[in-house]
Formats: C-alpha cells, structure tokens, sequence
C-alpha cells in the first residue's frame, strides 16, 4: 500500500522519535551512514526536501513507502537526499602536490601505467582534479585510469556532465582552465566543460562504500578516499580499510581528508605524511 499523497501541502517540520530511529536504522542498513540524534534536524530538511516533492506530508507515510519501495527506486533516491556532498576543485591542495611527486618518481623508475580511485567522488571536482594533475606531469602515451565512485547517483550524473560555473572554477588555476576546459554558454549562464581528453580518463560509478567486498580487482597506485570516513562507525571503517589494503599495490598511498585519522583502527598503513598513508 502506497503513502497518500497531499498535493501543494507541506511537510511536517518535527518528526516523531520512533520514526526518526527507523530511518536512521534503514539509511544505516544501506549506506552505513550514522544518524544519531543530534542529525535529527538534517534528516527533516533534506528528507522534507524529497517528501514534498512526492506530495507527502508526514513522515510516517514517507518511512512506509521507504520500507514498500523496491530498492533501486526509493532507497536510492533518499540516500541521495541524505549525502552530503561538500567538494571543489584542488580541496586540500597538498594532496596533489603529494600526488604529483609520487607521478615524478614514478616515472623516473620507467611506469607507463597509473590507476587511481576517488572513492567519494561526489560532483566530480576531485577526479577531475587528479586528472590535471596527471595529464600536467605524465606524457601523453601513459595509460591512465582513474575510477570514480559515489554513493549519490544525483551528484554523479553532475559528474558525468562535467559542467561547472566561473564560482565552481575558483580554485583552478587559469592556464589549466584554459589547457582542460571548454568555455560554453548555457541557458543559465556561462559554464565551463571538461575536455574530452580529461574526461576519457574517468569512469565514474556508484558504489556503497559500506557494502563489502567491493567489484573491483585492482591494482590501485593511490586510493583518495577523503571526508567519507567521518559519516561511518568502526566497524564500517575497519571494513573499508581491510579493502583499500586489498585493492592497492604494495607500496600504493590512501589518501584521507584532513580530519579523518586511522588511529585507533586496526590496520598496516603507514602513516607518512598528514591525512596520508602507504601500505608497506
């Protein structure tokens, strides 16, 4: 039986606490996201976004068609409401000074072939940051791969576009917007694309980073894994790490966000710089 719907009614602004815990034991379940009570006013906003698109008013009725949905319909399309999605071009820029030395010393030992993983992808700022990197310091005949992953499928589609404002191209540098984008004018204004040599070294996919083992076989040169692990508990984590072990080569970096740390997590990466690991 489907929620009702209240066509051009709004949504309630409190939600009832028995309601609450079953859609933070539902977004746990699937995403390994944690909700406690103090995201309580997040989860009214960003789900009150998605229910009055629906035309549903109270959040019990939302929560019974959440439970009733088939999961590649409903589920996905709350989670992608329940992500945070916070990226830009170059975010903690000593990571890709750190990535184009580890691309210097790598191609003095003679590798021709580089992959590379951006686990929370998001809009897709951060692999097409790895990508200026690369196409800056490796020839052109290098084989590269980058796989871009996230769990939104909205923010992925955005990816997938390539397309950013003048404000989302602040942080990058003028002449790489000028050697890897393409100035076009949109209906809602000026937009800058990807060229298509930057964009035909990316696949971007979804992936739930909470859902182990994960596809994919290997071997990363470096992961970039950065500002998902906060949303996790240990247990999460742990599992994330035991496969970011798994899917880099020996002496391969995992690259973290400034306010994350693997102290305190059973693991062998190394710590060798701020926020960056090596296994070996």
């Amino acid at each position: 039986m489907m929620a009702a719907r209240h066509m051009g009614d709004q949504p309630e602004t409190e939600i009832d606490p028995a309601t609450f815990r079953r859609i933070a034991e539902i977004v746990y379940q699937k995403a390994g996201i944690v909700l406690n009570k103090q995201k309580e006013a997040l989860v009214i906003a960003r789900i009150g976004k998605r229910m009055r698109r629906l035309g549903i008013i109270r959040f019990r009725d939302y929560l019974r068609l959440l439970e009733e949905s088939p999961e590649h319909e409903e589920p996905v399309e709350m989670l992608n409401a329940i992500s945070t999605n916070v990226t830009q071009f170059f975010r903690e820029r000593k990571h890709f000074e750190h990535l184009a030395g580890w691309l210097a010393r790598w191609r003095l030992e003679g590798q021709t072939g580089f992959r590379f993983w951006c686990a929370a992808a998001s809009s897709g700022e951060e692999p097409y940051s790895v990508a200026m990197v690369v196409r800056e310091n490796l020839l052109a005949e290098c084989d590269v791969r980058i796989l871009a992953t996230d769990l939104s499928t909205r923010v992925l589609a955005e990816a997938r576009e390539g397309c950013y404002t003048a404000k989302d191209m602040e942080p990058v540098p003028e002449a790489l917007v000028r050697r890897h984008f393409i100035a076009e004018v949109m209906e809602g204004g000026r937009c800058f694309r990807v060229n298509s040599a930057l964009a035909g070294m990316i696949t971007f996919a979804r992936l739930n980073l909470s859902q182990t083992p994960y596809p994919m076989r290997g071997p990363f040169d470096a992961i970039f894994c950065r500002n998902a692990m906060i949303y996790f508990d240990d247990d999460v984590r742990r599992r994330l790490l035991e496969e970011c072990w798994r899917l880099l080569r020996p002496n391969g970096y995992l690259v973290v966000g400034s306010a994350e740390s693997l102290a305190g997590l059973p693991t062998d990466f190394r710590n060798v710089a701020p926020s960056v690991y090596v296994k070996g």
